[in-house]
């Protein structure tokens, strides 16, 4: 038998109030459309008509990129793309992604188990906990429903309602509350006529003079995300990183630059433990975990079938072969109840 004990491991480590980070990857899980798919879209549907010659021969670099297998995000750094062709692919983006989450809040109303993340918050707040701190990268509004189907009161870095304004969190107090700091934008942000940022959680399509708030890949993430509401959403996402006692990533690759680094720092320098759940660990994910230091860490991902888990842990240098599913969400979430 090994040594490692990973279902205590995983106790100890859930039993610190953990920070939850969503990435793609938890979102996959339910059916939403990852890179691949995305970079897909934008080459068949993305409107380009009406661009001048310039835009027109980045788009068309940026399409060959792609058929030549460059991924999406590298694609999209390798092209110099104007504010009208970002404003394109902000918008073909916000298609995509937002039909296929219209999708799964209708499968929701139909399944009121969708979402174990659902059963993860409601297990958390049987604790004293007041306040549970998600980060998440991901724009769909996964993370809401979530929270809707357990009972649980979300704060996004907006007011309550249909038309929803910036509000600091003091004003949106509640018994517990989980705050999910989206720190590249929503499916329901957008930019008003008056160049503010408002979210509008029921919108099937997008205004009439309003622009999608999501931060796509490409050189002017680094732009926008120095710009409100981004700003302030980062520097809350910082605070609680700072602040967790432990972290549950489910389905993060560790390849944002407004994550990762607080995150490593924290689990390297202070040694703060962390859970990796996920189907497949990524490369940087491997490099960053496995192979830089971290102390306090438990990565599990899909075996070679859904009832296979790999279990890497800082108790032990060799990984262990689990002959269950423990690396899904709701896998995980056996050994901790």
């Amino acid at each position: 038998m090994p040594d490692v004990n990973y279902h205590k491991q995983a106790q100890n480590f859930y039993g610190k109030a953990p920070v939850i980070i969503l990435g793609s990857g938890a979102s996959a899980a339910h059916g939403m459309p990852g890179i691949q798919a995305l970079a897909d879209h934008l080459v068949e549907n993305a409107d380009v008509s009406g661009l001048n010659a310039a835009e027109i021969e980045a788009w068309e670099k940026f399409c060959q990129l792609l058929k030549d297998k460059v991924n999406l995000e590298d694609a999209l750094h390798q092209v110099t793309a104007s504010e009208d062709l970002t404003s394109r692919i902000v918008k073909s983006t916000w298609g995509l992604i937002s039909s296929e989450d219209s999708k799964i809040f209708q499968m929701s109303l139909q399944d009121n188990a969708l979402f174990p993340l659902s059963r993860l918050l409601e297990h958390m707040f049987k604790s004293s906990l007041k306040t549970i701190n998600i980060v998440t990268t991901n724009y769909d509004r996964l993370a809401e429903y979530a929270c809707d189907q357990g009972r649980i009161h979300h704060y996004t870095g907006f007011t309550h309602g249909f038309f929803r304004q910036l509000a600091d969190p003091s004003e949106i107090t509640s018994e517990r509350k989980a705050n999910i700091w989206k720190v590249h934008g929503s499916l329901d942000w957008f930019q008003s006529p008056l160049e503010d940022t408002v979210a509008l959680p029921n919108i099937q399509d997008i205004p009439d003079n309003y622009q999608p708030q999501v931060v796509t890949p490409g050189t002017q993430k680094y732009q926008t995300t120095h710009l409100e509401p981004f700003r302030s959403i980062i520097s809350r996402a910082d605070q609680a990183l700072n602040d967790a006692g432990s972290y549950l990533c489910i389905g993060y690759g560790f390849n944002d630059e407004h994550i990762q680094p607080k995150l490593m720092e924290k689990c390297l320098r202070q040694k703060t433990p962390m859970t990796v759940i996920t189907y497949a660990l990524s490369g940087l994910a491997r490099k960053l975990i496995l192979e830089r230091g971290a102390q306090n860490y438990l990565a599990i991902e899909r075996g070679e079938n859904d009832d296979q888990s790999i279990v890497y842990s800082s108790l032990d240098k060799n990984p262990l072969k689990v002959e269950k599913n423990i690396w899904s969400l709701e896998g995980y979430l056996s050994l901790i109840m």
